[in-house]
């Protein structure tokens, strides 16, 4: 049996096409379970999920008054009788192939987990949704992590999204971390190459994630994944890499350049060029995105998307930094609001 697993908190755009989805695999009804652990929504989602339920008996509902995803997923993965077990994301809508391949690719590699590769839409018609989540797959944007960007065929990797798992990796290394608000899955990945095992990408399936709505919701997104990122690194006992840098020095950077621009004029000029360099590239890149969509709207408006993304990242790795390494708060609950 594969046991899914979704996290749910205020998905009431999202649940019903995800849901949909997920019933009309192509993978054996009666070997499948669907379990969605709400962390005490306030809008319509549990009442949507209920009605599924009576409609289909294998979707169950739990509550996750923790309101933590790591708490859902680990409820969840404890309630549930599958050996196999799936980490599923309610902003997604997945290809009727998706439980099919994953569950043979997980046995045929002897593999611990196996994901496939984003291809992130706009939550809206907007215009900056639109922008939004072409600035959420570009490698400028979010740096050249396979599952983001594609791959022409399997490879190994040190993470994927979301997740196919075997039930015994949770026996052999333990459950999510609690600690983490963001990242578990990062932190639970780590752990399973620490521990000897594998991870896979596998690029001929595809899911549609809904990327953020508003520049805010985005913002407010990098920030929480950066935020935890030390922490991952602290646990896992490995050094931040390149990709994770780049942002936090960004920021110092565009501070650090402003400061001493005051007290030292002659720095100006090479800051100037600096942000010059920077601006350039990211307006390129923005022409290039919009002949490519055949719209003038990303040209505008990707680089204010590149720009929060990066300053976002930045400043969420900073203040992970100072607060979990250096302060050692152990409240981190109180870091994240829904």
């Amino acid at each position: 049996m594969v046991s899914i697993i979704i996290p749910i908190y205020n998905e009431e755009k999202f649940i019903s096409d995800c849901l949909r989805s997920l019933i009309n695999q192509d993978f054996p009804k009666d070997e499948i379970e669907i379990i969605c652990v709400d962390g005490m929504s306030s809008d319509t989602s549990i009442q949507i999920i209920k009605e599924y339920s009576r409609q289909h008996r294998f979707i169950r509902l739990l509550e996750n008054p923790d309101r933590i995803v790591s708490h859902a997923l680990n409820s969840g993965i404890k309630a549930s009788y599958g050996d196999v077990i799936m980490r599923i994301d309610a902003h997604c809508i997945y290809p009727v192939n998706y439980i099919s391949v994953l569950v043979k690719m997980l046995t045929s590699l002897n593999a611990d987990n196996v994901g496939a590769v984003i291809n992130s839409l706009p939550a809206c018609g907007s215009a900056i949704c639109k922008a939004i989540a072409v600035g959420s797959a570009n490698v400028f944007g979010v740096g050249d992590s396979a599952f983001r960007i594609g791959s022409d065929k399997i490879k190994a990797v040190d993470t994927v999204p979301f997740g196919c798992f075997r039930r015994d990796i949770f026996d052999r290394i333990g459950y999510f971390d609690t600690d983490l608000i963001r990242n578990q899955d990062d932190e639970f990945n780590a752990r399973i190459i620490k521990n000897g095992g594998k991870i896979f990408l596998i690029p001929e399936v595809r899911v549609d994630y809904f990327a953020r709505e508003t520049i805010s919701k985005m913002a407010r997104m990098f920030y929480q994944y950066a935020l935890f990122k030390p922490l991952v690194n602290k646990k896992i006992g490995a050094p931040a890499t390149v990709r994770q840098l780049i942002p936090p020095l960004f920021v110092i950077g565009i501070f650090g350049g402003i400061i001493f621009s005051l007290l030292f004029p002659v720095v100006l000029s090479v800051f100037l060029v600096v942000l010059g360099i920077y601006c350039f590239i990211s307006l390129v890149i923005s022409l290039r995105e919009a002949l490519k969509y055949k719209s003038a709207s990303p040209f505008f408006l990707l680089p204010v998307v590149f720009l929060v993304i990066h300053l976002s990242y930045g400043w969420g790795y900073l203040s992970g930094l100072v607060k979990f390494l250096f302060l050692k708060k152990k409240n981190v609950a109180a870091e994240v609001n829904h």
